[in-house]
């Protein structure tokens, strides 16, 4: 339908139009034109006034702004032990929230049950508004084709599983159900709340596993098979002769984890269960702590030298239980001796700064920039 209300809706959400006259001046549209697709927008509240704009030798234009009370999405970020559940407005800001135990072992039924009913619970809560969709993120690779889990080595039960159509009956609601991997999210949530986003970043996440997320000019990039960032699984060899949860030897996964550190404290002493363990002593300082998670982060450093290289991403962010002052001093003490200083010259390695809203944020970013695209728009007002 060439330019359509939803090519103008992608202008005024992004702020590169936000007049009539100026939409007609972008677009190349007809006044008559612009008029008609701006009123369908207004007719679906998905852009309202925001005040008058610059003069231009007459009456001041009314400029517009997107209306991000127009709908809500569901978002839930399901770990290994725990999920988050969420509701966001259309511009990814969380509403209501809550977080229940899970354990994903338990296999896919039980867990999205759960995770269905606390979601169903605060979506009744929320402002009545149209539910624009789901999103829902997993500690595994997702199959792009088929947005299912994909030989994923810490969800057993889980591969191959129709996770959208079973949230979709629990629900009891017929809406689009977006699946991504945990480190994905987490680096778009990233991603999408940075002033002035890097053409490219790099999410490391160090949680109970290793993964990575890799966003490329606003879009994550997930590889042939989804298997991209999936960096826990390279050999290392100070993990030679390791077992990994996979089932594999040598994964990074097996010395560099939050689930390796806390086998490390343990040899040590500490009463540490789990990744959030980790982090709690982080926090108080904790010697052996903080040591591990140096070494950690120096063997995480190596192989993230060669993602650099690959990559040459402009911002390399590191978020997870192990996200920290020593994970990020180790990262720098090994990566930068291993790349050539031109893939690291416009590099800022840094902590994450969301913390656990990150994959919050990240998942309802992936349903919006899904379903309010001006592809999806155009369809659903042709």
């Amino acid at each position: 339908m060439g330019i359509g209300p939803g090519d103008v809706l992608e202008l005024v959400r992004h702020g590169r139009a936000t007049t009539r006259g100026e939409i007609a001046e972008v677009t190349g549209l007809s006044r008559v034109t612009v008029a008609q697709r701006v009123d369908a927008l207004l007719e679906a509240g998905l852009v309202e006034g925001a005040g008058a704009g610059d003069a231009t030798g007459g009456r001041r234009a009314t400029r517009l702004g997107f209306n991000a009370r127009a709908g809500r999405v569901g978002v839930a970020v399901v770990e290994t032990a725990h999920a988050q559940v969420a509701v966001t407005d259309l511009a990814g800001e969380i509403l209501a929230r809550s977080t229940l135990d899970v354990d994903v072992a338990d296999g896919p039924e039980p867990t999205l049950a759960a995770v269905s009913t606390a979601l169903r619970t605060l979506l009744d809560d929320a402002p009545d508004a149209p539910l624009l969709g789901v999103g829902v993120s997993l500690t595994g690779p997702i199959d792009p084709a088929t947005g299912r889990p994909s030989e994923p080595p810490i969800l057993p039960g889980w591969d191959g599983y129709a996770v959208a159509e079973d949230v979709v009956e629990r629900l009891g609601r017929t809406v689009p159900v977006v699946v991504r991997n945990d480190a994905d999210a987490m680096g778009f949530g990233e991603y999408a709340a940075l002033p002035d986003p890097p053409k490219s970043l790099f999410m490391l996440k160090a949680s109970t596993g290793i993964g990575s997320g890799i966003v490329l000019d606003g879009r994550i990039y997930q590889g042939n098979d989804g298997a991209a960032g999936d960096i826990g699984h390279v050999r290392v060899p100070e993990a030679e002769g390791m077992v990994c949860q996979c089932g594999a030897t040598g994964c990074l996964a097996a010395v560099a984890s939050g689930r390796a550190v806390v086998r490390q404290l343990r040899e040590h002493g500490h009463e540490a269960q789990s990744g959030r363990g980790v982090r709690e002593l982080l926090a108080h300082g904790d010697p052996d702590a903080v040591r591990l998670t140096r070494e950690a982060g120096r063997t995480i450093g190596r192989v993230l030298a060669t993602a650099v290289t690959l990559v040459n991403p402009g911002m390399l962010l590191l978020g997870g239980d192990l996200a920290s002052g020593a994970l990020l001093s180790g990262v720098r003490e090994s990566l930068y001796p291993a790349v050539l200083p031109r893939a690291t010259r416009h590099l800022s390695i840094q902590l994450a700064r969301l913390g656990d809203d990150a994959s919050l944020v990240g998942m309802a970013g992936q349903v919006i920039q899904q379903e309010l695209s001006a592809e999806a728009v155009n369809r659903r007002m042709a």
